[in-house]
């Protein structure tokens, strides 16, 4: 749990005033049998509705209460976990909790906290990520439910600070979206950015988040994703703590965050439940397997159309070897093999899991082999062409890999035309693309362009925590230090100074 942000007033009106800036804060009165007013404070995403209906709404409009005995109220609730309380700083954390905080018109300035949580809500069976999955850390994921989602985060960040607002989109669907970020840590120009872009759409219906994350994007026609689009709770938790602003939509488990770079998608949650040099190996591996992944067939095809004299004499004799009963050039033959796995990869997908992976096995063997035999293809490619998948599958994300597998088309195309001048200059049309890029108004290479030297630490490696103390510069947070770092001394054991 995380317990952050302290406000320096402890005022009950001050936490209400502030919390209700939530959607999912609720503060709502009645009468009891004797006219006084009861007034409710809590968290809808955190409670459990039956509770409140069956065990504290009946006893409490039905009891008769004194003036002035808002601890008369103890007695009639049927709940064990009860409190007296009239500090703010109490409220404000058993509120996050999933308390309920009831006061009586006839002493408004004390109240009980009855506690009122619904302990399992989000935590059901299958309820785990199975897209983004990792060895190391917590593999709990959202699900379609919007409130069961609200309330996964809020049990991770036990925090007044977070902030749910409520929009309606769709004009035939009505499906309700949730824009979540951290008051006083978020910039409010990307929240008021992200705001108006949801409600200015005007759209019949919205079956996923995904959708938001067409329309509402900086540009709509790259191939690059521009907002995060994340099931794990955890990747979740840390882009809010980042400052960046999270849209859930009722009926899809993904959300999406915004602004980000292209480094967040390198990103895997294991970087960092290991240790600094272990994450850094490891995300260094990724970017090198992605690189390899794009180039590695289109360089093939442009050295055996156009660049025969730098191919080493070792490796010549097994080219030719290889390639002396194919029939077709090289561009036609890596086009075949890419091809045919962009299928299997997709028929995989597409079947039962069970099946998909029997399919993606054998399927990938026997048609290569087959095609080695038959001569329609040389062994070395074909060992090319499957590394380069394997590399495209260490991307997190699957949007990303997704932009991985398209780019390496057109680079094919252009390197049977013009050899390494059109890989050249491919992969600098592509960077030309990637610098006009924004996300959210952020620029989508940033740090590395424009250059902040400050955010590189956690960027194409992952640097100690005591130098990733502070959070990016780029997204120009209200509060930019994350968390102090103690500097311990070592101290001896009593035992070795005997």
């Amino acid at each position: 749990m995380l317990n952050l942000f302290k406000h320096k007033s402890n005022s009950i009106n001050k936490i209400i005033r502030d919390a209700s800036k939530s959607h999912d804060f609720y503060n709502f009165s009645t009468k009891s049998d004797n006219d006084i007013t009861i007034f409710f404070t809590y968290y809808k995403s955190l409670v459990d509705d039956n509770k409140m209906k069956m065990h504290v709404l009946p006893y409490i409009q039905s009891a008769t209460i004194d003036l002035g005995g808002i601890k008369d109220l103890m007695d009639v609730i049927p709940i064990e976990n009860q409190e007296f309380s009239s500090n703010g700083s109490d409220l404000k954390n058993k509120l996050i909790k999933g308390y309920v905080f009831i006061r009586i018109s006839t002493d408004p300035k004390n109240g009980i906290l009855v506690n009122v949580s619904n302990e399992t809500k989000g935590y059901r069976e299958f309820n785990d990520a199975e897209n983004e999955y990792s060895v190391i850390g917590p593999k709990v994921g959202f699900v379609e439910n919007i409130d069961t989602n609200v309330s996964l985060l809020r049990k991770q960040i036990s925090s007044t600070d977070l902030v749910f607002e409520e929009l309606t989109v769709g004009s035939i669907s009505k499906t309700k979206v949730m824009i979540a970020y951290i008051s006083g840590v978020a910039n409010p120009q990307y929240v008021e950015t992200m705001r108006q872009r949801i409600h200015d759409l005007d759209m019949d219906v919205i079956f996923d988040s995904s959708f938001l994350d067409q329309v509402i994007s900086d540009n709509s026609n790259t191939p690059f994703p521009l907002f995060m689009s994340t099931e794990r709770v955890d990747r979740t938790t840390y882009l809010l703590l980042l400052g960046q602003i999270i849209v859930i939509s009722d009926g899809s488990p993904y959300v999406i965050a915004g602004p980000t770079n292209i480094f967040q998608f390198l990103v895997s949650p294991e970087d960092y439940y290991s240790s600094w040099s272990i994450g850094t190996f490891l995300r260094i591996v990724r970017i090198i397997g992605i690189m390899f992944s794009i180039i590695a067939t289109p360089f093939y095809v442009a050295v055996l159309t156009h660049h025969y004299a730098i191919i080493p004499n070792d490796l010549l004799s097994p080219l030719i070897e290889s390639r002396q009963n194919v029939p077709f050039p090289p561009l036609l033959e890596a086009l075949f093999l890419e091809i045919t796995i962009e299928l299997l990869r997709e028929a995989g997908a597409r079947l039962p899991t069970k099946v998909g992976q029997t399919l993606g096995i054998v399927g990938g063997i026997v048609i290569g082999q087959a095609a080695v035999e038959a001569a329609l293809t040389s062994n070395i490619l074909l060992i090319i062409v499957s590394l380069s998948a394997l590399a495209s599958f260490t991307t997190p994300i699957f949007k990303m890999s997704n932009t991985i597998r398209m780019l390496r088309f057109p680079l094919i195309l252009l390197g049977a035309l013009w050899g390494g001048y059109g890989i050249t200059l491919g992969a600098t049309l592509i960077l030309c693309h990637l610098i006009r890029l924004k996300s959210l108004g952020c620029p989508y290479l940033a740090p590395l362009y424009p250059f902040r030297h400050k955010d590189m630490n956690d960027s194409f490696i992952r640097s100690s925590l005591s130098i990733t103390k502070n959070r990016y510069t780029f997204l120009r947070p209200l509060k930019l230090k994350r968390y102090t770092v103690s500097k311990h001394k070592d101290v001896e054991d009593d035992y070795n100074n005997e």
